[in-house]
């Protein structure tokens, strides 16, 4: 039998636990915090493989075996790890509190509809795109992957100076922040910016115990050391949140591809539903994605995308444009990162996209579509009325190793005559192209 015992947010290891094992592992902290029985072999943690292998050599002659880990090791655990390898039937898990739950205790709020992403051993972009896209995340952290880190991608989503600025006259410093007169600061001021805290807790459970409020770029300037056990992200106006019936991310929308009527936008200049439609099931935007909607028009794309759970950047040049995408963004109850600036230059200082929909570009559109190209990571969609860009936008698809495939969308809706009659109004045809590459990993989220 191998018992594993979630230990590390104050709860402490039940003697009568420890006294029979053999083998006891788990990490340095924790062992060193239990008193081992005489003769007993201890084995620190460290690559899983190797300490798992000795395990089975425990279990394979039923000697007793003890792992001890933080909190609910069930909860992005050791569990399994083990559970795979030995079968759940030879465990005895008794779980103590997880982390997330201790550090939402110690701020007051409920987490039954918080998100919650690991991003030990993973890649932190996930992260990042859960917290742009909702107002409650819960992050586990790692090397690499700590407030500081977390907190340097959200400054820009949020729009925030450096905390150490340079504020004499002259050229900026490498990483500081642009001057009040220059494009690029013409360029961040105009985001629709979203606002976040982060929950740094640290070393919960102990006597060196910290739970701190900072902003993504206080984070960011600082080195927080090996003992941070969880950050949460939160936005304070919804961090209370409503009352659920099913835990985590909300719910999706019960529609998408909603009728035009439902955004403000100028003469018809709006993603009609039908081509919405189908670039929404070609660009496939999910819980942890990050999509770009360039040219954004309405933005009605890019918050389509951010009501199926992803984090969106909209890119729209005109000044009256940005504010109607995030009125657009408000309606409908979304975050929305709206950039005021011209493709492809804009697209340089934002973070790689999962997923992009060029709606606009005009003479540019072939250079924009191939600095798309460069960087989504599995899929652009591109939406055109002029038949003359159609192969030029295709050469730059296929020429950055995409697959490219394409329809033209027409399409007649139902429109009343005098008389209790119907007719068919024909819709403006669009051709709509996309290019796929080989789709990445949804590992790291808990809904």
């Amino acid at each position: 039998m191998i018992t594993v015992i979630g230990t590390g947010t104050g709860a402490p290891v039940p003697p009568e636990a420890v006294a029979g094992a053999e083998l006891v592992v788990g990490g340095r902290r924790h062992l060193d915090a239990v008193r081992l029985p005489q003769g007993a072999e201890r084995v620190v943690l460290g690559p899983l493989a190797p300490a798992l292998d000795i395990v089975e050599e425990y279990v394979g002659k039923d000697r007793p075996v003890l792992v001890l880990a933080s909190g609910d090791p069930g909860f992005f655990g050791i569990v399994r790890a083990l559970a795979e390898r030995f079968g759940a039937d030879r465990l005895d898990v008794r779980a103590g509190v997880s982390s997330v739950a201790a550090a939402f205790a110690r701020v007051g709020l409920p987490w039954d509809d918080a998100v919650v992403v690991s991003a030990h051993g993973r890649d932190l972009r996930t992260a990042v795109n859960v917290c742009r896209a909702h107002p409650k995340v819960a992050v586990l952290t790692g090397p690499g992957a700590g407030p500081a880190e977390l907190g340097a991608a959200l400054r820009h989503a949020c729009d925030e100076p450096e905390p150490e600025a340079v504020s004499a006259p002259g050229p900026a410093a490498p990483g500081s922040s642009p001057a009040p007169d220059s494009p690029e600061h013409a360029a961040t001021s105009a985001r629709a910016s979203l606002s976040r805290v982060l929950v740094v807790a640290s070393a919960l459970g102990s006597a060196r115990e910290r739970v701190e409020r900072v902003t993504p770029a206080e984070a960011a300037a600082r080195d927080w050391g090996p003992d941070v056990s969880v950050v949460l992200c939160l936005d304070g106006a919804r961090g209370l949140g409503g009352v659920r019936t099913v835990a985590g991310a909300p719910a999706g929308p019960a529609g998408w591809a909603l009728d035009e009527g439902e955004f403000a936008h100028r003469d018809s200049m709006i993603t009609k539903f039908e081509a919405r439609a189908l670039a929404l099931a070609r660009l496939g935007p999910r819980l942890g994605d990050l999509v770009w909607d360039i040219g954004a028009g309405s933005g009605s794309v890019a918050v389509e995308c951010a009501r199926l759970g992803a984090a969106a950047i909209a890119v729209e040049k005109t000044a009256d444009g940005v504010e109607r995408i995030a009125a657009n963004a408000r309606a409908h109850g979304v975050y929305v990162d709206v950039v005021c600036d011209m493709a492809p230059d804009a697209l340089a200082v934002l973070p790689d996209p999962d997923a992009v929909f060029v709606g606009g570009g005009g003479a540019e559109l072939p250079a924009i579509v191939a600095a798309c190209a460069r960087r989504a990571r599995r899929t652009v969609v591109v939406a055109m009325a002029a038949l003359d860009r159609v192969p030029a936008a295709r050469e730059a698809l296929t020429g950055a190793g995409f697959s490219c495939d394409g329809v033209l969308l027409q399409s007649s809706r139902l429109a009343p005559l005098p008389g209790d009659v119907t007719r068919l109004a024909a819709t403006n045809p669009v051709f709509l192209l996309w290019g796929t590459r080989i789709p990445v990993s949804d590992e790291g989220v808990a809904q």
